[in-house]
């Protein structure tokens, strides 16, 4: 259980789904409840989707560039900070790639649950990182198995906030979805510190 939370805890800060919230409203406000609920699900099931594969396959890309693990911790590391920063000062959506032209581009398409809700706004090279450090750090099955069900407990919560978003935004309103992110957003500077410390310390142990 300890195992799970503490996946599930750094995969929710690095995603942060709360800070898709209004992106997901500005999309999605002429669509039907109905059309909500499809496009909700479609990207909670897309990002689920994408991480497992990040989760497994990871390792072997990073064998097939030569790139060492620690590299990859401190390269995530580096990325999980500048999104935590982002978050902290309110630019969390332009380094997640959306901007206008993204926006009015996804507003002609049928569908939106891939990009730009799935990617590059939830799943992102912080969270694809973070995922293959994990794997490298957890080799029992039974550990990949909890992460597998940390992943899907991450997806669910997504659906079941982007299903409410408009009723989330009207709660909450911008102050309070920004006050949220910033709380994330510290909890995830801290996290890709963490990332970026433990690297270093293990490339001096192997000088």
């Amino acid at each position: 259980m300890e195992l799970f939370i503490y996946i599930f805890a750094a995969l929710f800060s690095v995603l942060n789904p709360l800070g898709a919230v209004p992106i997901f409203v500005g999309l999605t406000q002429d669509y039907t409840k109905a059309e909500r609920s499809r496009v909700s699900l479609l990207t909670a099931l897309n990002v689920f989707i994408i991480l497992v594969i990040s989760f497994f396959i990871g390792e072997y890309v990073l064998k097939f560039f030569g790139i060492s693990i620690d590299a990859l911790r401190i390269a995530g590391g580096l990325i999980i900070v500048s999104s935590g920063f982002s978050l902290l000062t309110g630019n969390f959506n332009k380094t997640r790639g959306v901007n206008k032209k993204v926006e009015s581009d996804a507003q002609t398409r049928n569908q939106i649950a891939l990009t730009p809700l799935a990617i590059p706004m939830l799943a992102g090279p912080g969270s694809i990182s973070l995922l293959i450090a994990f794997y490298q750090d957890y080799t029992k099955i039974s550990e990949k198995v909890i992460a597998c069900l940390a992943i899907l407990g991450v997806a669910v919560v997504i659906f079941l906030v982007l299903k409410s978003a408009h009723y989330l935004s009207r709660i909450l309103g911008a102050s309070g979805i920004v006050a949220i992110s910033r709380i994330i957003g510290f909890i995830v500077i801290a996290i890709g510190v963490q990332y970026i410390s433990s690297s270093i310390v293990n490339i001096f142990k192997t000088i």
